[in-house]
C-alpha cells in the first residue's frame, strides 16, 4: 500500500482575501445631503453678492441657508437616511454658511472701515462658530446632557448666531440709519454674538416642540 504523506498531497491554492469595498451612501441619504449642499451653496452665494455690494441678496442667501439647514435633518429622519457622513457635512456647511459667510459679509459691509479691529471681529465670529460646532459634534454621543434633556441647547446655535450677527445689517437695510452701519457698533456686537455661540447659556431648542 502506498503511503501518502501530507507533503505529497497537492494542497488547494489559497489566495489572499481582498478587502471589502466600502459601501456608498444609500439612495435615501442622498436627498438630505443634497439639501445640505444647497445650504452651503447659499452661504457662499451670500459672500458673492456681498462682494458686489448687493446687501439685500447677501442677507437673503444666509436666510435661505438657514431654512435649508432647518429641513435637511427632518427630511433625513423622515426618509430614515441619517448617516455619519450627513452629520459631518451638516457641520461643515454650518461653519461656512453661518460663520465664515456672515463674517465676510459684515467685513465687506462695515468692518473694513476698521481694518485691524474689524478683521479681528470677523475672525472671532468665524472661529467661534467653528468651535461651537466642534463642541456639538464632540458631545453628540453623550447621554448626560442636562440642557438637551430639558429641551435646551448649550450656547446660541449657529443659524441663530448668524442672524444675530447680521442684525445691524438688517436694521440698516430697513431704516437706512447710518448708526447701524458704524463699525464702532458692528465690531463689538459681532464679538458679543460670537461669545454667545461658545458660551454655556441655555438656549431654547425649537426642535423640542412636538408639532
Amino acid at each position: 500500500m502506498t503511503d501518502l504523506r501530507n507533503d505529497d498531497v497537492e494542497q488547494p491554492r489559497r489566495y489572499p482575501r481582498l478587502p471589502r469595498r466600502p459601501r456608498g451612501l444609500p439612495l435615501r441619504a442622498v436627498t438630505p445631503n443634497a439639501i445640505t449642499a444647497l445650504a452651503l451653496c447659499s452661504g457662499l452665494s451670500g459672500v458673492r453678492f456681498a462682494i458686489g455690494g448687493e446687501w439685500e441678496r447677501a442677507v437673503a442667501m444666509i436666510m435661505v441657508a438657514g431654512v435649508l439647514d432647518g429641513i435637511d435633518g427632518r427630511i433625513a429622519r423622515l426618509l430614515h437616511g441619517e448617516s455619519r457622513f450627513g452629520a459631518e457635512l451638516d457641520s461643515l456647511s454650518d461653519a461656512i454658511s453661518f460663520g465664515v459667510a456672515p463674517a465676510l459679509i459684515l467685513y465687506l459691509w462695515s468692518l473694513s472701515a476698521l481694518p485691524r479691529v474689524g478683521w479681528m471681529a470677523s475672525l472671532i465670529l468665524a472661529v467661534f462658530c467653528a468651535l461651537r460646532l466642534a463642541r456639538f459634534n464632540a458631545k453628540i454621543d453623550e447621554t448626560e446632557q442636562p440642557h438637551k434633556s430639558a429641551g435646551f441647547l448649550t450656547g446660541v446655535p449657529a443659524p441663530v448666531g448668524a442672524g444675530l450677527a447680521l442684525a445691524p445689517l438688517f436694521f440698516w437695510l430697513w431704516s437706512e440709519e447710518p448708526l447701524f452701519a458704524s463699525p464702532y457698533l458692528v465690531a463689538p456686537w459681532t464679538a458679543f454674538v460670537a461669545v454667545l455661540m461658545v458660551s454655556s447659556v441655555a438656549t431654547f431648542s425649537w426642535k423640542s416642540l412636538k408639532l
